[in-house]
């Protein structure tokens, strides 16, 4: 995958993420540590937060690993050569 097509899947996760962040408030990052811990278990009895946990997870696993996709294509490269320039109309 590109760069170019890692950012634009990045940005798209990214707003998918804000609506759990959003419906739930609090940050993927803290709901992902506090999941892993176990520390949201109480919430599995309920079939609606279950399921946006689940979904919720995947988004945000699926972001890291685009992240670290993303930063090992650019690792020694030179952005001003990689840069996408597109003039404006």
């Amino acid at each position: 995958m590109e760069i170019h097509e890692l950012v634009i899947e990045m940005k798209l996760l990214e707003r998918r993420l804000t609506l759990y962040e959003e419906k739930y408030g609090v940050l993927s990052e803290d709901f992902y540590a506090a999941l892993m811990s176990g520390k949201l278990a109480d919430y599995d009895a309920y079939d609606e937060s279950r399921a946006d946990f689940s979904r919720w997870k995947g988004i945000y696993e699926t972001l890291r690993r685009r992240k670290e996709a993303y930063q090992k294509r650019l690792e020694g490269q030179e952005l001003a050569k990689i840069l996408r320039f597109q003039p404006a109309y």
